[in-house]
């Protein structure tokens, strides 16, 4: 297991400042905390292997406990002048040393730590915290560690339990009991840690303990009852908060190489004699091919043989290994990351580990050496590119396969891609390679950065010198060979692994690329009168704002909203913002357009803004001039759950609940002489319920063909179906997708506008009449906590690492996510096979037809007039034949001469 080592730097820094004498340098400036800081950092160099580190610090200014709680940690004076000078200096000193340092803005350093240690136990590894700070005893568990290094405590769970009486998961309700005096957080008046301790081990929670706060008696009983209404106040301020942004992951706490020279500098600046004896006696000569962590660094490793292609000769000689080859690790360098645009630069191949070779082709900038001529040499490549027969590997193929299109070549062979078979094994972990290599290689990888800088002084990857260039490219090629070698015999493992790896998401990519290469065609003048009927929408709406305020003002500034809505109409307050103001999200003005006219107001100029700016406007821009159609990318590699993500543009998330949002639809056409077929699975999720609970009356219900919202109607409301109104029928809609979805009493009544007692009622009808449907919503919730991942029907592992999260909201989140993913997955491994099967019909039977789009359960053809008869009626044969379920699957058809109308 490795580990993640994290510095409370803070809390050390004001510790060592005041422990330490009054040192100086030889200009007189104070060090003393410095000594002390980094004095602590290289004890812990020496006591700890640590795989990844930082050195955390509270940013400056206020953070969002500050809006909470005026008066928190009001009492603290300013930071003294002797200590603040020493900062800057002492960051220094920790970079040299090869420590990453981590600040972010609004959140303290303790959220950060807390945040690194919650991901390191989803990612199994070891957490060492060293702080001082008791609070952060609240994140100790059977991963995480606390370590004092200026006392020699450490404390685990049992060390916790022994030190303050009570657990480490009880330890925020311990702190907020007693209060934190350092934070100028208040408790219940008169409670110490005895009664702390004695009330939680009495009642287990201080949850409980509030439920029972009348048992509670005399003087410490009333302070008790007077601070419940803190308590909520006091949990924010208290709990650490584990789910910060941080603008890395863990990967990138690899430790890296100590600058010696500018170390040594910085300790005589600071008078550190001792400090720069010890480093001069190091080993200065430490070698180049290990960081400090141990991780490979592989362009500087002379383990590697990485070899530039100029000559005819050098490339014949490579296109004879290739040809020989079993399998080659293949990829491209371009001018752009849109795969429908990109033009070679260049070619990297490899053969064998640590054996790569760059080919470059159109470097361009002063001095650059002669290369092969562009044309001649895919001339000479494609015979070896397009056969089906010579078995290519990389990352990402789908997008070289676009670039070797972009020059009239169909890339063939692909068998393996490291994307998918990351995403195969690990769906909740980032799959970009340079993540792949330092996770499963311990190899630093060469960054894009590195090679072409960043910002404005970014270069273009033709202007990158060709022996950097080389050495980039080629160890792309190898590292990608490395991860299949790693990888795959971990997919091959499990046979159900391996079936969605080669039979679903290879054969996929094939399929996407052919949807993405195609396109859709868009009728562009009628967008554009779309966007001049939605401006005129927007500015009705604009004057009915005005008439109700009595004044002009931005409709699109939540802070203007905010004013007119709570301090001048007096509208009640939902929810606030963690800053603590009034809240104009679109959940709150939901509620408040029930009464009010203004909030449904804004709700609709919102809806019809984001139409407008997103589809309407944007569309037409992003016709590709060449094709004249819009060219979307189709990610597989994205959803936990296995569902494709469509961007550039987003075709997935038009919204089809308005009629605005339908006619945007009209705009998907077909070409003259063809027609939109669109074939979508009904009900899909619901049945996957129905096959995966064997619940009895939802098997029955199916097998019958039934109207499933009828037939459970009937059933909660005990009356014969033939007298289920639609009122009914509605309810019976929400609570079947609804506790799909796992959702709460509280959520049904929201839905459907009543009483909870109501909704409870409801779904505990529902389960008694489906009680497979409870015993399976136990079952997944059970399954993940112990597995941490649920499966579908097909065996796709569906990983949820906050099954386990200390934050309840997160956790129960997730508890309902172990519900419906295996549904979501199940739908998105029968999607993907229906793509599959629907396109090797079309192309074994030798029809023009097209798939065109996939959205949610929904396949979209382009389809020439003569095959629309054999298209519609053939569809529902391949679409329902892909799986095996106990109901079957219903695939309704649809043709037009649009989107819309097909649908």
């Amino acid at each position: 297991m490795k580990t993640l080592l994290l510095v409370d730097g803070s809390s050390y820094l004001y510790r060592a400042y005041h422990a330490l004498p009054d040192l100086r340098s030889h200009q007189n400036k104070p060090t003393g905390a410095i000594h002390g800081v980094l004095n602590m950092l290289r004890r812990l160099h020496k006591d700890f292997h640590a795989d990844y580190s930082a050195c955390v610090f509270d940013a400056k200014g206020k953070t969002f406990r500050d809006e909470i709680y005026s008066e928190y940690k009001a009492h603290r004076p300013p930071m003294p002048a002797d200590l603040a000078a020493q900062i800057e200096p002492l960051h220094a000193c920790i970079e040299a040393m090869g420590w990453p340092i981590l600040i972010v803005d609004e959140v303290e350093a303790d959220d950060v730590i807390g945040t690194l240690a919650k991901r390191a136990v989803v990612e199994n590894k070891r957490c060492v915290i060293s702080t001082g700070d008791k609070d952060m005893t609240q994140l100790v568990d059977a991963h995480v560690t606390l370590v004092n290094t200026m006392s020699n405590e450490v404390l685990d769970e049992e060390k916790v339990y022994a030190k303050f009486g009570v657990k480490p998961e009880r330890m925020l309700d311990y702190l907020m009991l007693v209060g934190d005096s350092a934070d100028n957080i208040p408790g219940v008046d008169k409670v110490g840690p005895k009664t702390a301790v004695k009330w939680l081990s009495q009642y287990g929670s201080l949850d409980n303990l509030v439920a029972h706060a009348d048992e509670i008696k005399g003087v410490v009983g009333e302070n008790l009852r007077k601070a419940t209404g803190w308590f909520e106040t006091a949990r924010k301020l208290v709990a650490i908060k584990c789910d910060v942004e941080l603008p890395l992951t863990i990967a990138d706490l690899a430790p890296k190489p100590q600058d010696t020279q500018r170390l040594a500098a910085l300790y005589e600046e600071l008078s550190m004699k001792t400090a720069l004896q010890e480093l001069r006696q190091q080993n200065d000569a430490a070698s180049a091919e290990t960081r400090g962590d141990g991780v490979q660094d592989m362009q500087n490793s002379s383990a590697v043989d990485y070899q530039t292609i100029l000559t005819e000769a050098q490339l014949a000689e490579w296109i004879d290994r290739l040809n020989k080859a079993s399998l080659v690790s293949i990829d491209t360098e371009t001018t752009s990351l849109n795969p429908m645009q990109a033009q070679l630069v260049g070619i990297s191949f490899c053969i064998e580990s640590l054996h790569a070779a760059y080919l470059p082709l159109k470097h361009d900038y002063i001095d650059a050496p002669q290369q092969l001529q562009l044309d001649i040499v895919l001339e000479k490549l494609k015979s070896w590119l397009e056969s089906p027969y010579k078995f290519k590997l990389g990352q990402n193929l789908k997008y070289d396969k676009h670039v070797f299109a972009n020059h009239g070549i169909c890339l063939n062979g692909i068998v393996h891609d490291t994307l998918l078979q990351s995403y195969v094994l690990e769906s909740h972990k980032p799959h970009n390679m340079d993540s792949l290599a330092q996770r499963h290689l311990d190899i630093k990888t060469i960054s894009y950065d590195e090679v072409t800088g960043k910002g404005a002084n970014r270069i273009t990857f033709d202007q990158v010198p060709i022996e950097s260039a080389t050495v980039y490219a080629a160890e792309d090629a190898d590292v990608t060979l490395r991860l299949h070698q790693f990888l795959y015999p971990k997919i091959q493992a499990d046979s159900r692994q391996d079936h969605i790896y080669r039979n679903i998401e290879i054969p996929a990519m094939a399929v996407l690329f052919e949807m993405e290469r195609h396109g859709v065609l868009l009728d562009q003048v009628l967008l554009q009168q779309q966007s001049r009927e939605l401006n005129e929408k927007l500015n009705d709406l604009e004057q009915q704002a005005f008439s109700i305020t009595g004044q002009s003002f931005n409709l699109n500034s939540p802070k203007q909203i905010q004013e007119i809505l709570f301090n001048q109409l007096k509208l009640p307050v939902i929810k606030k913002t963690p800053k603590g103001v009034p809240s104009t999200n679109e959940e709150v003005l939901q509620k408040l357009a029930l009464d009010y006219p203004l909030p449904k107001i804004l709700l609709d100029y919102r809806m019809l803004a984001k139409l407008k700016s997103t589809y309407t406007d944007k569309l037409p821009q992003m016709i590709n001039a060449d094709s004249g159609r819009i060219h979307t990318n189709y990610a597989q590699a994205v959803a936990v759950t296995g569902r494709l993500a469509s961007s550039d543009p987003n075709l997935q998330n038009i919204p089809v609940r308005t009629a605005e949002g339908r006619r945007i639809r009209e705009a998907f056409i077909a070409p003259q002489g063809h027609k939109i077929v669109s074939a979508d699975y009904s009900q899909i999720e619901l049945r996957i319920m129905a096959h995966i609970s064997q619940d009895k009356g939802l098997l029955k219900a199916f097998a019958a063909g039934e109207d499933i919202h009828s037939a459970t109607a009937s059933e909660i409301f005990a009356l014969p179906q033939s007298e289920i109104d639609q009122e009914k029928r509605r309810y019976a809609k929400v609570i079947n997708f609804g506790l799909i979805y796992g959702m709460s009493e509280f959520g049904l009544a929201t839905q459907l506008g009543i009483e909870r007692s109501a909704a409870r009622a409801y779904m505990d009808r529902y389960f008694t009449r489906y009680p497979g449907v409870a015993d399976y919503m136990h079952r997944s919730r059970e399954s993940a906590k112990a597995s941490g991942y649920v499966e579908t029907v097909l065996g796709r592992r569906l990983w949820l690492p906050d099954i386990a999260n200390a934050n309840a909201g997160r956790r129960q989140g997730t508890e309902r996510a172990a519900i419906n993913a295996p549904m979501q997955g199940t739908a998105a491994d029968i999607i993907k096979l229906a793509m599959i099967a629907v396109h090797q019909w079309l192309d074994g039977a030798n029809l023009q037809s097209k798939l065109i789009m996939q959205v949610h359960d929904e396949l979209v053809l382009e389809v020439p007039d003569s095959e629309v008869e054999t298209v519609r009626s053939k569809l529902p044969e391949y679409m329902g034949d892909v799986i095996n379920l106990d109901v079957p699957l219903l695939v309704e058809v649809g043709v037009g001469k649009n989107w819309e109308q097909a649908h």
